[in-house]
């Protein structure tokens, strides 16, 4: 008799969690906010400008030491705000033709053509 009673309330409380646990959304199945084009627009703004900026302020910072160090103020400073202008304008090329980070200039999933010691193009 207790056996069944046991066995009626293990599956009173089987079906009861069964229950709960349909009727709970997990909240990392929910669908987030949807991206608009405005919001994705935005976030390439910031992108390009962080990316202008950050290689800007790296030249400045190689060309400071570097005066400070060989004692040729200003000229290391402004050759490396150049460089370091031309490679922010480099990497927002880059990310706007697609190209990303991959080596070379073949586009972001592609793989360039040929391999070590293969003979095409012979």
């Amino acid at each position: 008799m207790a056996d069944k009673n046991n066995r009626d309330a293990l599956n009173s409380l089987d079906s009861r969690l069964k229950n709960a646990r349909d009727h709970v959304q997990d909240p990392l199945n929910q669908p987030g906010p949807e991206k608009t084009e405005k919001g994705e627009a935005l976030g390439l703004a910031f992108r390009v400008s962080v990316e202008i900026v950050s290689a800007v302020a790296i030249g400045v910072g190689i060309g400071w030491l570097l005066d400070g160090w060989l004692d040729t103020t200003p000229w290391l400073l402004v050759v490396f705000v150049v460089v370091g202008f031309a490679a922010g304008v480099l990497n927002v090329y880059r990310l706007a033709s697609g190209f990303g980070y991959a080596s070379g200039y073949t586009k972001q999933g592609e793989q360039a053509g040929g391999s070590v010691g293969s003979d095409e193009g012979i």
